[in-house]
């Protein structure tokens, strides 16, 4: 499963009623630390497909949900269960850490 690009439009439907755990990074195109984290968000939506959702959400092009979950300083990771935040990361993490976010 590919990571999904998520906005105001459908973060409801995409994260809110997903039926499986999502993880979910904040980022930007500018963010040098979000850039070194993407490819280990590709990877774990990968290895995880079927049990977690990856979505990226872009906090230039979507600056509401970034206020909305008080989204202070990018990579943020947040991880939903019930359309519920479950846990939550700030800053360049090791695969390993962000494995542990999802558990």
């Amino acid at each position: 499963m590919s990571v999904v690009t998520v906005n105001k439009a459908n973060f409801e439907q995409e994260v809110l009623q997903s039926n499986v755990p999502v993880l979910v990074d904040f980022w930007a195109t500018w963010c040098g630390p979000c850039r070194m984290m993407a490819p280990i968000v590709d990877e774990l939506a990968e290895e995880k497909a079927g049990q977690v959702k990856v979505c990226k959400i872009d906090i230039d092009e979507n600056p509401e949900l970034a206020m909305q979950f008080g989204v202070m300083s990018i990579p943020t990771l947040m991880v939903f269960k019930n359309g519920a935040i479950a846990n939550k990361s700030v800053g360049l993490k090791p695969k390993a850490a962000v494995e542990e976010l999802l558990k």
